[in-house]
């Protein structure tokens, strides 16, 4: 964390929040993913948050680097399917900022990886089956503020499908940003992914949006803040400019 504070402030990074993972290895009463019967064995390999240690990282690292902003978040992986247990754990931290995110969909009972779909239906279908799972996101959780990587398994489009063109799923895209652009919430321009089209995001400002979130998705401190110059250039094309002040998202100008 404090390599990554380095790497924003040679940068000129004003803030970084680091939204650590959040995802579920079991759940409790009320979860949904109880009541849709769906196995989450994929989780198992994965550890529970330190939220403890992390608040207390994040402390040191404001102590230590006064001129940068750092706020405290998570990333809910399947916040509508593990909603009991992810308030739980959000309401505990009182985090700055959260964002929405889906890695996973139901397959034949069980939450699977969405990449792990590309070995079993044509990559579109994959697509649509992901962006319709977003949708249920969307309407099935209030706990985020930001949707992150809207189109994620996009990362890992084959090459043998052709090239990924945004506009064979303008429908897909638009339901989804309608949906979140009516709940009030942000989206996240992720650099991590393949970079959003001006086009998307102008899909974005028609269906409602009002705000883009910069996200590196970094997990390693050299990707902090990595083709920010890109991406902001794409969201200005789209009509979006600098917030109130240089923490604030960008919004419609």
């Amino acid at each position: 964390m404090a390599r990554s504070c380095e790497q924003a402030l040679g940068l000129g990074v004003p803030a970084v929040s680091f939204t650590d993972h959040l995802d579920f290895t079991a759940w409790i009463g009320g979860d949904r993913i109880a009541e849709e019967g769906l196995s989450a064995d994929r989780y198992r390999r994965m550890r529970p948050l330190d939220v403890e240690g992390y608040l207390a990282a994040i402390d040191d690292c404001r102590q230590r680097y006064p001129g940068l902003r750092i706020l405290s978040g998570a990333e809910i992986g399947e916040a509508h399917l593990f909603n009991v247990s992810a308030k739980a754990v959000a309401g505990r931290a009182s985090y700055d900022r959260i964002l929405g995110s889906l890695h996973a969909v139901p397959l034949d009972g069980q939450l699977v990886a969405a990449d792990y779909l590309f070995s079993h239906m044509p990559a579109a279908e994959v697509m649509r089956r992901y962006f319709a799972e977003v949708l249920r996101l969307i309407a099935g959780s209030d706990l985020f503020e930001v949707l992150a990587h809207l189109d994620f398994p996009r990362r890992m489009w084959p090459p043998s499908a052709g090239p990924y063109e945004e506009k064979a799923f303008e429908a897909e895209y638009r339901a989804i940003l309608k949906a979140l652009a009516d709940s009030g919430r942000t989206l996240e321009l992720n650099t991590k992914s393949p970079l959003a089209s001006v086009e998307l995001l102008g899909w974005w400002r028609d269906c409602g949006g009002m705000a883009i979130s910069f996200g590196s998705d970094a997990h390693q401190p050299w990707r902090v803040g990595d083709k920010f110059k890109q991406a902001a250039d794409i969201a200005e094309a789209a009509g979006f400019g600098p917030g109130r002040d240089p923490f604030d998202f960008w919004r419609r100008t």
